[in-house]
């Protein structure tokens, strides 16, 4: 954690050195008023219909990795982005991408049943006829296989689940699993199956979660029907993202690629997804005990455990081509500060016709990008270069925006400003995560982009919400003063990961949601019909996507001296400390009253005399840690930074070397050697849980460290 200090003592000698010899402005400068100038005549640019456009020409075949609708959608966006000045390029990258050849699902015992693994077409959904295009229903890098073994629930799946199984004296080794949708990242709970010995591992998204109990199904209202079902890939990313094949490498065509074998964020069991109408012969015909109360879901049946009677057999085969990825990258060159960058990006690719996930945002980058290129035709180019990205292969495993950024690493840690990032987009409130050093930034945009709904600020609108939701009257009415909204730390789940976790470039992701859930989620129904009925009717949050993101990209590509806050930075990561202590007293408690139970009457006693139960073994105390290095870099961090906002408010001369050392600040938070296990993942701050996947762990050296008992590994941490 030295870094933390090294962080704030950088940037303070150069904010000492900047500062000696201020150039004092003139009385007519007037940055800001002309930056919302600026704003206002990029607004009048943005224009619904080119969203609605957008969204229907390229959510209008399947364009999944390696087809040929994916190239052709390429090719019209890298078209679009010339005509409207930028210089446009596609980047090719070769990387493994399975397609299914073998799928097959039977309930062998008690009785047959065959699982249909089909979407059906509706007359209502004009694209889901087009079979001849669409992906399978599957999960992409499971391993091939083919299994027989009797069948047991795991709830979610997630490493909790499997305590509870434990307790109840389950095991699930040489057993296929059946785990719901949910309560993690799906690539979670297959790899916890395989950890746990299981052969197999079905998912199923479960009617409670997602389906008929949460609203009408598609086609008469938004839900997923009885047959819809979640493609996605099970790819351990938590390892590392991008082409399983290169790692820290682009996976150029003629690149140095591992054998399948040695890939080790591969799985070695064979996984399938399959829908709430399959799932129900499966789910019925199982024994056992009665799942726990917080285990039931929506299906009218009784849930068991298991294992049995239930007897399936899983067969997969996969097709492990090598796929062409197409990246464009269009760029507008900065008039004042060309070799500092600002990186605005959202994923092309979809599992099917993907009208939501991704097209809606990247339809709103798209019109961002042109009313961008009309000002600069207008007489107001950026002063920073502008780099707009539409990704590839996101859906797979962040393979377009990962393999671009290994392969021009160093240029990025040299030039990257910035990197904001989109993905999909729905009708509702804004949401945000990223670097702590932009919250300011994010919240001050917020509080200047007009909600369609209600005519009031989309933060004044999201404050409302979040004080609808608050706990308490005195959280209420904290949280509806306050001036500030906290933005998320960022996990992984998109294609911001690369960025900050592996080169530390400073980014944030965002979209709005919230009153736009469906259950189209990676299914054949995520469709234009879908999207313009339940998703984003008007395609008003489009054009608000568009002003949020616009803001933030000219913002910072406009500024004198980049608007980046690092007393917030400190502020959030005290705050993750002293979470971190406090949980840590928690759980040493928890541990000691846990470990007396045990060697009293009162944990027999506390157990349901109906079931057979398991009392665990004792636990190991946790030990006394000590933080105090820790501590001490964020004293000496906030010192650091309580001069640097002093010295701020001089405007220094040399203002390119000192935006240099404010955008590379972040840099100097890269741990050498990664994260233990995980390499790839070098952020001391922020980074996607190795049991939570797209869930960020902050502070995650030190933090997983504890929650998984390793104490020799904490203290090194």
């Amino acid at each position: 954690m030295i870094k933390l200090y090294a962080c704030g003592l950088v940037l303070l000698s150069h904010f000492h050195l900047f500062a000696q010899n201020p150039a004092v402005p003139k009385k007519s400068d007037n940055p800001v008023s002309h930056q919302k100038a600026l704003e206002e005549k990029f607004d009048q640019q943005i224009k619904a219909a080119n969203i609605d456009r957008y969204i229907k020409e390229m959510s209008a075949r399947p364009h999944h990795v390696g087809s040929p609708f994916d190239k052709e959608n390429a090719e019209s966006i890298q078209k679009q982005f010339k005509s409207w000045g930028y210089e446009a390029n596609i980047e090719i990258f070769h990387v493994l991408f399975p397609t299914p050849k073998v799928r097959e699902l039977q309930l062998v015992a008690p009785t047959p049943y065959t699982a249909k693994l089909m979407e059906p077409a509706l007359k209502e959904d004009a694209t889901s006829s087009q079979t001849d295009e669409q992906l399978p229903t599957y999960n992409c890098y499971s391993a091939d296989g083919d299994v027989t073994g009797e069948l047991v629930f795991v709830n979610y799946g997630i490493p909790d689940d499997y305590e509870v199984l434990e307790s109840l004296g389950v095991d699930v080794k040489g057993k296929i699993v059946i785990a719901k949708y949910g309560g993690s990242w799906r690539g979670i709970k297959p790899k916890v199956a395989q950890e746990k010995g299981a052969i197999g591992c079905i998912i199923y998204s479960d009617p409670e979660d997602d389906g008929y109990a949460r609203g009408d199904v598609y086609p008469e209202g938004p839900f997923k029907n009885e047959q819809g079902v979640q493609r996605g890939s099970v790819l351990d990313m938590p390892l590392y993202p991008g082409d399983p094949l290169t790692p820290n490498v682009g996976a150029t065509e003629n690149a140095r690629r591992l054998e399948r074998s040695e890939a080790k964020n591969l799985l070695k069991i064979p996984v399938l997804p399959i829908s709430y109408g399959d799932a129900l012969p499966l789910l019925e015909a199982m024994g056992g005990q009665v799942v726990p109360e917080a285990w039931r879901g929506a299906l009218p049946i009784t849930y068991h455990i298991g294992p049995g009677p239930a007897k399936v057999r899983l067969n997969l085969a996969f097709n492990w081509d090598i796929k062409p990825l197409y990246n464009v990258i269009a760029r507008f060159e900065g008039n004042k500060y060309p070799e500092e960058w600002v990186i605005r990006g959202n994923h092309h690719d979809a599992w099917v016709n993907g009208a939501a996930d991704p097209v809606s945002g990247m339809a709103a980058l798209m019109e961002e990008a042109r009313a961008v290129g009309v000002l600069a035709k207008q007489g107001y180019p950026p002063a920073r270069t502008l780099i707009y990205c539409a990704w590839d292969g996101e859906e797979p495993g962040l393979l377009g925006s990962t393999e671009w950024v290994e392969q021009h690493a160093d240029e990025l840690q040299q030039h990257a400003v910035a990197y904001i990032n989109t993905d999909g987009n729905g009708r509702g409130f804004l949401y945000a995560q990223g670097s702590h050093t932009l919250e300011k930034l994010m919240n001050e945009v917020a509080k200047d982009v007009k909600d369609p709904q209600t005519g009031i600020s989309v933060f004044d609108r999201l404050k409302a919400y979040k004080a609808t939701q608050a706990p308490s009257t005195e959280e209420k009415e904290k949280t509806f003063n306050t001036e500030m909204i906290e933005i998320g730390a960022l996990g992984s789940g998109s294609d911001y990961t690369p960025f900050i976790q592996h080169l530390g470039i400073p980014a944030v992701n965002l979209g709005f949601g919230g009153e736009s859930s469906g259950g189209e989620y990676h299914s054949i129904y995520d469709s234009y019909d879908h999207y313009r009925r339940f998703k984003d009717p008007g395609f008003e949050y489009g054009v608000t996507l568009a002003q949020t993101a616009g803001r933030i990209t000219l913002r910072l590509a406009n500024a004198e001296v980049l608007p980046f806050d690092f007393m917030g930075f400190y502020t959030t990561v005290n705050g993750y400390l002293e979470d971190l202590m406090k949980g840590t007293d928690a759980m040493r408690e928890k541990t000691e009253i846990e470990n007396k139970m045990l060697d009293s009457e009162m944990f027999v006693q506390a157990a349901d005399p109906t079931k057979t139960y398991f009392p665990p073994a004792p636990k190991e105390p946790v030990p006394y840690l000590n933080f105090n290095d820790l501590q001490n870099a964020m004293a000496a961090l906030e010192s650091a930074v309580d001069q640097l906002q002093e010295m701020e408010k001089v405007k220094p001369k040399a203002l390119s070397q000192l935006n240099e050392n404010i955008y590379k600040a972040e840099q100097i938070l890269l741990l050498e050697n990664g994260l233990p296990r995980r390499p790839w993942f070098r952020h001391a701050i922020y980074a996607p849980g190795f049991y939570t996947g797209y869930g960020v762990k902050t502070l995650p050296g030190v933090r997983e460290a504890i929650e998984q008992r390793n104490w020799k590994e904490a203290r090194e941490q």
